[in-house]
């Protein structure tokens, strides 16, 4: 059989020459940047060919490649299907990733389900041969026990403690352990999964874990990871699962190991998702949310057994689910929705969670209206010329005046890309200057004087403009296309804004309060959001920044039963439109789509 060998990681492996070879490096776990998929439209998965032969190269790649590019031997991996031996080097490698793991906390009553209580087990004797599952049930006064228990437990005499799930014994341990009472609360989002370690005696913080989400390998955004579900149906359920599984137990080991506890003293896992991760977590059909009428198989809340998914803590620990909306509205919105306390708001108060979904929810003096809006990936970085993660080395603002270009770079490395705040930031000053228009298209460089300092910031690429941000040491372009992506990310996002105004019969100008939230929008600048027309002018004095309020909400339920109720009765009061099939939508979407003058 013929073998790819990577060079710099020293990895070499067989494979059947049938498939193309970045399905090949990713069944092998050789991290390849494929924010498509694999469908050849991002121009994003490269390595270069050192040793052998790859078929020749076809016109679709000669889109995404430059010359240069191609004289030293750099191929897309998702469009070329080897057949021989061959030697490659991979052009990404995997970064440190700046990951937002605080946000807002409203005061809150803690009262966590799980709690602990010592008790007596007497010794049986010939006299008094009792069961120890009546000694346990004379004790705490309870009808039955849960095999379950008897199954786990060697028979214990003497002080042991009870684990509580509110009024159900879940364990029972030797001596006093009431002392270690730990549960952790999850975030997982599209891009990223952030994890807390919580004594949940005193609710602190003890540690927190954070990663890119490792099932970026199936796409990098839901829809793209629906698709894989659709065309890989006989084992893509497990895959996905299994990987964000894996994922949850590396970050609580990586937890424990930093607070030096016990993982079997974790109790509790509390987890805010939105809809399609959520699905994905707990190995249900995901693909009804992909297709019209986009109606998922569950949006309620779950409480299961955490083992009964794979997550390795306590046997008898107990996995929270918060619920969903719909299949565009999840439970990480819900979970913001209720830390912003948007039901007990007593002004107009918008709520957005800027990322691959814009979503937003709009409280008129508490009552909820939600949207959510495919703001797609370009400002996460993505379908971005030069586009990469807000990892190191990635430019996250801009600034050009006629003295030159000034970078702001992620830990102060070598530019390699821009993130989505830098892309924000470089074309909200492309607008200020003048480069871009309104239309979003770029001025005719002929139409400036060569004195101009704008001049030889714009290049030809055949008779495509580009903006140069940078020549050396590798070149970095802002195109034509990348304007669009972000053109379609306002165009989404402002519409959904002014919809649901519209819908609420609410004026721009009686918003009292506009809350951002979420991984990315906690990195987009008033200026830039404003300065690119995402959002309002109007509202620029308004925006108050709420941080990871999904992650905040997975705590607050972890640490109380009341919370875990209120949530639920929020979820089941927010009402949800569906933007596209509101009256004169499209042509709203048309006009959000200019920049302002």
């Amino acid at each position: 059989m013929p073998r790819i060998s990577i060079r710099e990681e020293n990895v070499s492996f067989e494979y059947t020459p049938n498939k193309d070879l970045l399905q090949l490096l990713l069944e092998n776990e050789i991290f390849v940047d494929n924010p498509c998929n694999g469908k050849g439209i991002c121009g994003k998965c490269k390595i270069r060919l050192i040793q052998g032969e790859l078929p020749d190269i076809s016109d679709t790649e000669r889109k995404f490649l430059k010359e240069e590019e191609i004289r030293s031997g750099i191929r897309l991996s998702c469009l070329v299907v080897p057949k021989k031996d061959i030697v490659i080097e991979i052009l990404q490698k995997e970064r440190k990733h700046k990951v937002l793991t605080t946000g807002y906390i409203p005061e809150f009553d803690f009262n966590p389900a799980i709690h602990k209580e010592v008790f007596e087990i007497k010794v049986p004797t010939l006299e008094n041969q009792i069961s120890f599952e009546d000694s346990v049930l004379n004790v705490l006064g309870i009808e039955k026990l849960d095999l379950r228990l008897l199954q786990q437990n060697e028979i214990i005499n003497g002080r042991v403690t009870g684990v509580f799930n509110d009024k159900n014994l879940i364990g029972i341990e030797s001596g006093d352990t009431t002392d270690f009472l730990y549960g952790v609360a999850v975030d997982i989002g599209t891009t990223t999964v952030v994890t807390s370690l919580v004594d949940m005696k005193t609710g602190d913080e003890l540690a927190t874990a954070s990663m890119i989400n490792p099932q970026k390998k199936f796409g990098m955004d839901v829809l793209t990871r629906i698709t894989y579900a659709l065309e890989n149906r006989e084992n893509s359920k497990e895959k996905l699962q299994n990987t964000i599984i894996n994922a949850i137990n590396d970050m609580i080991e990586d937890m424990c190991k930093q607070s030096n506890i016990d993982r079997k003293n974790i109790y509790e896992i509390t987890i805010a998702a939105n809809c399609t991760m959520m699905h994905f977590l707990l190995g249900v059909d995901s693909i009804s949310i992909g297709k019209s009428p986009y109606a998922p198989a569950f949006v309620k809340s779950k409480n299961i057994l955490a083992k009964d998914i794979g997550l390795e803590v306590f046997s008898g620990a107990r996995l929270y689910c918060l619920p969903s909306v719909s299949s565009y509205i999840g439970a990480d919105i819900v979970a913001g929705t209720y830390v912003c306390q948007l039901h007990k708001a007593g002004e107009n108060v918008l709520f957005i969670d800027i990322g691959t979904n814009g979503e937003i929810v709009l409280s008129n003096h508490g009552k909820l209206l939600s949207c959510s809006c495919a703001a797609g990936p370009a400002l996460e970085g993505m379908n971005i010329s030069s586009g990469m993660r807000a990892a190191e080395g990635a430019i996250e603002d801009v600034k050009i005046t006629e003295s030159g270009i000034e970078i702001k770079v992620i830990d102060n490395t070598e530019p390699i890309g821009l993130c989505g705040s830098g892309i924000l930031a470089a074309v909200k000053e492309l607008i200020r200057i003048g480069i871009v228009k309104k239309d979003g298209a770029f001025i005719k460089k002929e139409k400036l004087e060569e004195s101009d300092y704008r001049y030889d910031m714009i290049q030809l690429n055949g008779r495509k403009r580009e903006f140069v941000l940078q020549n050396n040491p590798e070149q970095l372009l802002i195109t034509q296309s990348d304007v669009r992506q972000v053109q379609l990310a306002k165009g989404a996002i402002l519409s959904g804004f002014y919809a649901l105004l519209k819908q609420a019969d609410i004026d721009m100008s009686q918003l009292d309060r506009v809350m951002i939230a979420g991984q990315f929008g906690a990195h987009l600048s008033a200026d830039s959001l404003v300065g690119t027309g995402i959002l309002p002018e109007e509202i620029k004095d308004k925006l108050l920044y709420v941080g990871n309020s999904s992650k905040t909400g997975a705590y607050m339920a972890l640490m109380s039963v009341e919370v875990k109720q209120q949530i639920e009765e929020l979820a089941n009061k927010m009402d949800y439109m569906e933007l596209g099939a509101s009256e004169g939508y499209e042509r709203l979407f048309a006009q959000c789509l200019l920049f302002s003058d």
